[in-house]
């Protein structure tokens, strides 16, 4: 009776710890991160007698877990990559706000600008019409700066993410460091506390969506977790603290730093390699700033380009001067290093200047500098990876290097950034409509007794080093060239100096005369002419008197919209590149924004897919089964009645045993 009664009893218990568990399946089949949990059963080591082994029943060995630890980890993989892609999309979506196209658009507020000087060129001494075109020049720079602007805030908004993250992550830590804890507690027990392991699991699923780690067992059961390529966050029950720290050049933007034993190291964006705040990163460090360098670069060409050609001009105060800049283009950013040598007043013992001496070759790029060696020193151009041997007083990509107050040493650094800044540093400087330089320092007119229908289009000045006290000049036509040809549309020329030195020179139609280097005559100004010379004829040039009536220079501002003067670059035999126009620069850029989106978008999707493919693989393996769970239900209860009713079996012979003892 003893036998059948404990074998009863052990089958009671068996299919009792089965149906508890179902039950805890069933009430956590939608809890986040739950596993399905199911009871080990074994038989009982038979007993021996003189008859042979008889049964003892079933024994619980333990309960388990349905855990698959490589679609584990490709899910949290999976999910951190889909982060990371979703945050940037959702960045970049936001940067692309900033690069408005048509009537909202930089290029068309510069249009405007340029388009409003049409009315200065054809009434130079109406003050209404110089007021529209100081508007349109505020319009322009106010977009500029708004743009800059823009780009400023979602930096702002970037180091706000990070440092809400950081909070995130160091609890997620915190708490991970303490479900290891509890794990190490229960080693030696010979079962897993499931719950606690689920716990864990869903803890560093939940740190790898906001930067990718990685994760080692230990011994005792607990786990340890990494970051930026074995950095350590998480070991046994302790947990590093990540930080938000301020670039070492630039205190807008902010790194990673994980703190131990009171030491912040720096994590390289580059090994963070998944996850929002890896993303963040590559936002900050990329894509906003190739969107400043974008919008400086046009900023910085434009504002230094009108400023010149209104500096080359005659204004309209008594006497006429120079005009004066009408745009304020900021100075090229120098950042140092935080770790460049100090001197006990905390300021820096060596330092770098650049300056803008040609805007239309600076290019959407930052550069860092570094010294190697002494005397040694190096530009590498960020955009490309393109480096450079320099030195003290070099000009390269529009701006000059300057080492001042002393030459770095070996092991600092800076980051430049020409045109960082210009954009959200732009505005207009020139307040008096008279400040707009309309009229040409010198003026041109064909002579009366000309044959030809030679005409003036324009003239202005193009150079600094233009020289009025060369006028009075004057320029005869002479032969066609070649000599005796005459269908030919090139004919020789000589241009008088007031000093009665003469140049010479051959037109041709389009050809402007006066700034032609390559043969010799380099007088800082253009002449462009209509129609066909004749032998003979003359043009006169003279200082302008009446400013008034001269719209020589603001002809010289329309060429502006149709010049390609931005991003020149210098090729090795001296010449320089053909560059984009305004229009064309913006457009790009707007393209290239845009493209960024769609890439990231199209990541984004994709990523995300294979992240909820991964998660419904871990899941149908780990995951619930209610009418499996219902099955299973219905099986270990009939189980639990039939051990019942063995118990109950045995209890009446028991009872009738005793029965028949008392007689």
């Amino acid at each position: 009776m003893a036998g059948l009664l404990s074998v009863g009893a052990r089958a009671m218990f068996a299919n009792q710890a089965a149906l508890q568990t179902i039950g805890q399946n069933i009430a956590n089949a939608n809890t986040p991160g739950y596993s399905r949990q199911s009871v080990v059963l074994t038989t009982s080591p038979g007993q021996y007698t003189g008859a042979g082994f008889f049964g003892r029943g079933v024994d619980v060995k333990t309960v388990e877990r349905s855990h698959n630890a490589f679609l584990t980890k490709e899910a949290s993989t999976s999910k951190s990559t889909a982060s990371a892609d979703t945050t940037r999309a959702e960045q970049l979506s936001r940067m692309e706000k900033v690069f408005q196209p048509g009537t909202e658009g930089l290029g068309y507020a510069a249009s405007q600008f340029l388009n409003a000087l049409v009315d200065v060129t054809s009434r130079p001494s109406d003050p209404s019409a110089r007021q529209v075109a100081l508007g349109r020049a505020s319009e322009l720079a106010t977009r500029f700066s708004n743009a800059g602007a823009q780009l400023t805030d979602l930096q702002s908004g970037v180091v706000s993410d990070l440092r809400a993250s950081v909070q995130v992550v160091n609890q997620l830590a915190q708490q991970i460091a303490a479900v290891n804890n509890e794990v190490a507690k229960t080693q030696g027990a010979g079962h897993t506390p499931n719950d606690l392991m689920d716990q864990r699991e869903r803890l560093i699923s939940q740190l790898g969506e906001y930067v990718a780690v990685s994760t080692l067992p230990a011994d005792d059961g607990t786990v340890g977790v990494f970051i930026g390529g074995g950095q350590r966050l998480v070991l046994g029950n302790q947990a590093s603290q990540l930080q938000v720290a301020s670039d070492p050049y630039d205190t807008q933007r902010a790194v990673l730093a994980l703190n131990e034993g009171g030491v912040n190291r720096a994590l390289d964006e580059s090994v963070l390699t998944g996850g929002s705040m890896s993303a963040l990163l590559a936002f900050q460090n990329s894509d906003l700033q190739d969107a400043k360098n974008l919008l400086g670069q046009l900023a910085a060409a434009i504002g230094t380009r009108v400023n010149d050609q209104n500096a080359l001009g005659l204004d309209l105060s008594n006497p006429p001067g120079a005009g004066a800049p009408i745009f304020n283009v900021e100075r090229p950013r120098v950042m140092p290093a935080a770790t460049n040598a100090r001197d006990p007043g905390g300021s820096f013992t060596s330092g770098a200047q650049a300056t803008i001496v040609d805007a239309g070759r600076l290019l959407a790029s930052s550069y860092k500098l570094t010294s190697s060696a002494p005397g040694v020193y190096e530009l590498t151009r960020l955009s490309d990876g393109v480096t450079r041997a320099v030195a003290d007083g070099d000009t390269l990509d529009g701006f000059r290097l300057d080492f001042t107050p002393s030459a770095p040493v070996p092991g600092e650094s800076f980051l430049i950034e020409p045109v960082g800044a210009a954009a959200v540093g732009m505005r207009r400087v020139l307040d008096s409509p008279n400040g707009i330089a309309a009229a040409a320092p010198l003026t041109a007119a064909a002579a009366t007794a000309n044959t030809g229908t030679l005409t003036i289009d324009s003239i202005y000045a193009v150079d600094p080093s233009i020289d009025t006290n060369l006028a009075p000049m004057t320029i005869t036509f002479g032969d066609t060239d070649p000599a005796g040809d005459p269908t030919a549309t090139r004919r020789q020329y000589t241009l008088t100096l007031a000093d009665g030195s003469v140049l010479n020179g051959i037109w041709s139609a389009g050809q402007p005369i006066g700034n032609e280097p390559a043969a010799g005559i380099a007088l800082g100004f253009e002449l462009r002419t209509n129609g066909v010379p004749r032998q003979g004829d003359t043009i006169n040039l003279a200082k302008t008197v009446y400013t008034t009536t001269n719209n020589g220079n603001a002809k010289a501002f329309l060429n502006l919209q149709a010049d390609a003067f931005i991003g020149r670059q210098l090729l090795a035999d001296g010449s320089l590149t053909v560059g984009s126009t305004i229009n064309d620069t913006y457009a790009a850029a707007i393209s290239d924004v845009g493209a960024r989106v769609q890439s990231a978008a199209y990541l984004s999707e994709v990523s995300t897919g294979v992240a909820a493919d991964a998660e419904t693989l871990r899941a149908g393996q780990a995951g619930v089964n209610l009418d499996e769970e219902a099955s299973r239900l219905m099986q270990f209860q009939q189980s639990y009645q039939a051990a019942a009713k063995v118990l109950q079996t045995a209890q009446t012979l028991f009872d009738e045993l005793m029965r028949l003892s008392q007689r």
